[in-house]
């Protein structure tokens, strides 16, 4: 089973589930989301912001594909192209973080720890941007697929609460992290290496040295 994970770009948009690929819950403020639903007009203006956030920031969301099918994505940026996040009562996010907005693993892929997939492939591309962490805001009452992450997911993935609230806790994760998931990787690779690695072979007695080292010079 091939796993990879691809940049969110425009081509890529229709990559996301119904009703993910047109919802504007984080893109828009609540007014602007209300009068863009009301026009149909949401997936035009998702587009709309992918490609502004494109040219300012780069690529805002990853794709996750198992075998080249869908499987899941995550959408992120700074909170300031997230309009959603003043909302919350968590509010504001650490300024040396960018947000974990929202995201899903389809159906038919949970429980293959495709979830934490996903994270690591963010968490990567905002450690290269010179960014420390990721903070999101978590949904503790959460019993269907929402616009939020539940809660107990972003902690199952590394994140921990930095702002309590019955509902909407807000979490972070240190991307400092990351570096204790790639030493697993790494040491689980050095295991299997070692299993495989020959043992080394005996020292030859010096006598049988010499005696080739002498039909050597005839």
């Amino acid at each position: 089973m091939a796993r990879r994970v691809a940049p969110l770009t425009l081509e890529t948009l229709d990559e996301l589930p119904l009703p993910c690929r047109s919802c504007v819950f984080w893109e828009l403020d609540n007014v602007a989301a209300r009068d863009a639903s009301r026009n149909g007009d949401t997936a035009l203006e998702k587009e709309a912001w992918l490609s502004q956030i494109l040219l300012d920031w780069g690529s805002a969301g990853t794709v996750l594909y198992v075998d080249d099918e869908p499987a899941g994505f995550a959408i992120y940026g700074p909170a300031i192209y997230l309009p959603r996040v003043q909302a919350f009562p968590t509010a504001p996010v650490s300024s040396d973080a960018v947000v974990l907005a929202t995201g899903r693993i389809l159906p038919r892929y949970i429980g293959m720890g495709l979830g934490k997939v996903l994270v690591q492939g963010v968490a990567k591309d905002v450690l290269k941007r010179g960014f420390r962490a990721l903070e999101a805001f978590g949904d503790s009452r959460w019993s269907q697929p929402s616009c939020v992450w539940p809660t107990d997911f972003l902690q199952a993935v590394g994140f921990t609460v930095v702002r309590e609230h019955p509902r909407h806790p807000r979490l972070r994760l240190d991307l400092r992290s990351t570096l204790t998931w790639r030493s697993d990787v790494e040491a689980a690779v050095e295991r299997l290496m070692g299993a495989i690695r020959p043992e080394p072979a005996p020292p030859v007695p010096s006598a049988v040295r010499d005696a080739l080292h002498a039909s050597e010079a005839e």
